[in-house]
């Protein structure tokens, strides 16, 4: 099913529930509250199921069964249910939906798609520098690739008109290549020597540009503000202070995730280069290179996605003034985001 036929089906999503409450509250968004005390543990766990690559291809119909069983269901308000047909709905609505709009994610940019397109682009974009093409283009689409995903994964509680967000994609995608493809063109002009330099500066540049690219790509919920919500999912008003934090906290996750994944295979590979098999066996280097990367962002993507929880906590007193009011509780929640 095409993009657009999905996108049609994306409403039967929103009111087959909204007809079985009078109060419409996004099941997703309930179950991450229910679950916001979880442990780090848990929350990894969670997500390395929510990754499995089979996630991609989850039907629309298989979807929106799933979400007339949560909805409907009175053990599906209960995330710990042992139901084995609870558990699955549980997981294909938390892969495939959106929380904040209740739409379909594109299954180029599900959770479960981000580990297979972005480990292959990340060791192209670290390989030495052979030419002008070989240095942009890996940038382009790694940049261009990361944008869409933390625009489409972002907090969409806000109203944006679509020219607005595609300028701001368009100049995180720009500033991210540019920032990425320096320290290639250092060494291509200045011909660096040391070993740990080369290794090491493209390293630095794609932890700074990753950061940069969420704060650009999703700079908006700072300034708009995010829907901040009580303990039972109820909207009390937008908070550019929540907004902030979720942009930080989601920086901060990527930072680690890319610094790590880009720094392990290259240590790997500079030892590995220095035993006889890579003697007797030069080719073998980039493919020992590629398999670290996969294995390093195997593990690294569920744990980037867990350290922060999916729904965060502010006290309420540290909130705008024209939020206060609107509750006597003094925690309440806002919607970080992938």
């Amino acid at each position: 099913m095409s993009l657009e036929q999905e996108e049609e089906t994306q409403h039967g999503l929103l009111l087959g529930c909204s007809d079985a409450v009078p109060a419409f509250i996004e099941p997703n968004v309930r179950f991450w509250i229910t679950t916001v005390r979880q442990s780090f543990i848990r929350r990894f766990l969670q997500w390395t199921e929510l990754l499995d690559p089979t996630n991609v291809f989850i039907s629309v119909e298989s979807i929106e069964n799933s979400r007339h069983l949560l909805c409907t269901n009175e053990d599906a308000s209960n995330p710990a249910s042992e139901d084995q047909r609870i558990q699955e709905a549980w997981k294909r609505s938390l892969a495939t939906v959106h929380a904040d709009s209740s739409n379909l994610i594109p299954k180029l940019f599900r959770p479960a798609a981000f580990l297979p397109f972005m480990a292959p682009t990340v060791f192209l974009s670290m390989m030495p520098p052979k030419g002008i093409k070989s240095v942009i283009l890996p940038q382009v689409f790694l940049y261009t690739y990361m944008t869409m995903f933390n625009s489409i994964n972002g907090n969409r509680s806000y109203t944006c008109k679509p020219l607005e967000r595609s300028l701001l994609m368009a100049e995180a995608i720009a500033a991210s290549t540019f920032l990425g493809v320096v320290p290639h063109f250092i060494q291509i002009k200045y011909g660096l020597t040391n070993p740990w330099i080369k290794r090491l500066l493209p390293v630095v540049f794609l932890v700074q540009a990753s950061g940069m690219n969420v704060y650009m790509s999703r700079n908006i919920e700072s300034i708009k503000g995010i829907a901040v919500m009580d303990k039972e999912g109820n909207v009390l008003g937008h908070s550019t202070i929540a907004g902030t934090k979720a942009v930080r906290e989601t920086a901060v996750s990527r930072t680690v995730l890319f610094g790590t994944s880009a720094l392990i295979p290259e240590i790997f590979t500079y030892f590995f280069k220095r035993t006889q098999f890579f003697l007797k066996n030069p080719g073998s280097l980039w493919i020992l290179k590629l398999s670290c990367t996969f294995l390093t962002m195997g593990l690294m993507v569920p744990v980037s996605f867990s350290v922060f929880p999916q729904i965060g906590q502010i006290q309420c007193r540290s909130h705008e003034e024209k939020i206060q009011p609107s509750t006597e509780e003094t925690e309440i929640f806002y919607h970080r985001g992938v």
